[in-house]
């Protein structure tokens, strides 16, 4: 990727400077001031179709707004040779001579000064990632799916990176983060705006913002995160020293200071009181509904809470049970240096079957009922209310006690690509699941791809972390810290997997 726009970009650039693209940000995209944004009410429409439509784009050339869905700005660009125009709800350039739109680290920074002056005034609330992953730029992907354009041979986005000394992993949570669509495209857009300014260097968003530049420059060296390291440390102190850490620990743990150094520019959701709108709980925040049912009136108690990621059992009690009874006699059956290389394997589908299917909570448990004012005895069972953009599970197969601690090495089968529509709190009832409505079942809403998947290799005690990512359809590579090599689909799917992370089906990238 060139930071600074395309070559028919940089010629426009050379002959007219950068003062078109100005005014058409100042005037039709932040239009901050009440005149400007009755000019762009009573001018933002399609010359060619004369309608207010969506995904207006206006020509860099010459005064001339056309409209994308009709395809009119394409027919101007060619009779015209206008290769250049400016999509005015995103504020993003497209070249038609490329056939995409193009990333320009100058005309980015006129945007963003523009953002900031507005805001300042008082003019406009928000210069950090406005959008709601429900509305218009999910519409955008929806409707171009085949935003990258990446052959074969090409290697944006791929890029090893040093291991300082069993930060492995670290390594793969970072390269499963950088091959997240939505978060990619965010940090290149150059959205963050830092809250901490008077000290950006303690900002892990300013950290990670440049990564993802470093990332996507064609830079082709290993990349050395000691940076990102130090921050880790500084706003993570259980995460500091040289000793193996946990992929799924970082992951959690990065996420959320991310989320709290992003959390003072957003307010927070009307429609999900529990979480901002900053860009990790845009991306990977649902919600879980937990139903308590009272076995005497059938009274039934709803609570719904936030999740970043799933964590999932991998067996029956009664085989873990029996797992466990082994190790504690201490015989070798089952088990080498510390890892249970039982025969049995399961699917994730199993597991979040097991995951939302109804619990007897028993007669030790017993939970007041709001209904009987008594406490009884009640079953549980947790359903998906909302699914999030990028869906994490974590197979549980690390177990720590008093007396042992292992690591379970069942393998357990996994889709490239997943539809959670049966594991919805819409389907369920007293009796489980229902059978969803035609229209549900068939939604692509529900449906997620494969686009990373974090391995651990060897045992508890001494064990290495590896990652397989997607950066393309149909291509995938492991990144193994420093080194980067090509692998193939089968290789993924019958990796042990410890985090797989699927993003949804519309989001998916040619």
């Amino acid at each position: 990727m060139n930071l600074d726009g395309c070559a028919h970009l940089r010629s426009f650039k050379t002959r007219k400077g950068t003062e078109p693209f100005r005014i058409v940000h100042s005037y039709f995209i932040i239009a901050a001031s009440q005149e400007a944004r009755k000019r762009k009410a009573n001018s933002c429409y399609c010359h060619m179709c004369k309608q207010h439509r969506p995904r207006l784009h206006a020509c860099l050339h010459c005064v001339f707004f056309g409209c994308h869905g009709a395809r009119h700005i394409h027919e101007h660009a060619r009779v015209k040779q206008h290769n250049l125009a400016v999509d005015l709800s995103y504020g993003a350039v497209m070249c038609f001579s490329c056939g995409d739109y193009v990333y320009d680290r100058e005309l980015e920074t006129i945007a963003r000064d523009q953002r900031r002056k507005a805001a300042k005034n008082g003019q406009v609330k928000e210069l950090c990632c406005p959008w709601d992953p429900t509305s218009a730029e999910i519409e955008l992907l929806q409707r171009n799916p085949k935003r990258r354009k990446i052959t074969e041979s090409s290697t944006i986005g791929l890029r090893g990176l040093i291991n300082l000394g069993n930060t492995c992993f670290m390594n793969c949570i970072v390269q499963a983060l950088t091959h997240t669509p939505l978060l990619r495209d965010y940090f290149l857009a150059d959205r963050h705006n830092c809250q901490m300014e008077d000290n950006a260097n303690m900002c892990l968003v300013c950290e990670l913002s440049r990564l993802f530049q470093e990332f996507y420059s064609g830079v082709r060296v290993p990349h050395i995160p000691f940076r990102l390291l130090h921050l880790v440390w500084t706003h993570a102190r259980h995460l500091a020293g040289y000793e193996q850490q946990d992929a799924h620990e970082f992951f959690i743990a990065a996420l959320d200071v991310i989320h709290r150094h992003c959390k003072g520019q957003n307010s927070e959701s009307e429609t999900n009181p529990h979480h901002c709108n900053c860009i990790i709980d845009q991306i990977f925040t649902g919600g879980l509904q937990s139903d308590v049912t009272c076995q005497h009136c059938r009274c039934v108690s709803t609570t719904i809470d936030p999740f970043w990621d799933i964590s999932l059992d991998l067996g029956s009690d009664d085989a873990r049970n029996n797992n466990n009874d082994t190790v504690n006699r201490g015989t070798s059956s089952g088990k080498l240096n510390g890892c249970d290389n039982h025969p049995e394997s399961t699917t994730l589908t199993d597991c979040l079957k097991r995951f939302t299917r109804a619990e007897h909570l028993g007669s030790s448990a017993k939970i007041k009922c709001n209904a009987c004012q008594i406490n009884r005895e009640s079953t549980k069972q947790l359903t998906m209310k909302k699914l999030p953009l990028v869906a994490c599970f974590h197979l549980k197969r690390f177990e720590h006690s008093t007396r042992y601690h292992k690591k379970i090495s069942t393998y357990v089968s996994f889709p490239q690509y997943l539809d959670m529509t049966s594991f919805m709190s819409s389907r369920r009832n007293d009796n489980g699941y229902i059978n969803g409505t035609i229209a549900e079942i068939n939604s692509d809403n529900n449906r997620y791809a494969l686009f990373a998947v974090v391995n651990h290799l060897g045992t508890i005690e001494s064990g290495h972390y590896t990652c397989y990512i997607r950066q393309h359809k149909d291509q995938w590579f492991k990144c193994d810290d420093a080194l980067i090599s090509k692998a193939t689909l089968q290789q993924v799917l019958d990796s042990e997997g410890y985090l797989l992370f699927y993003h949804k089906q519309f989001l998916e990238y040619e």
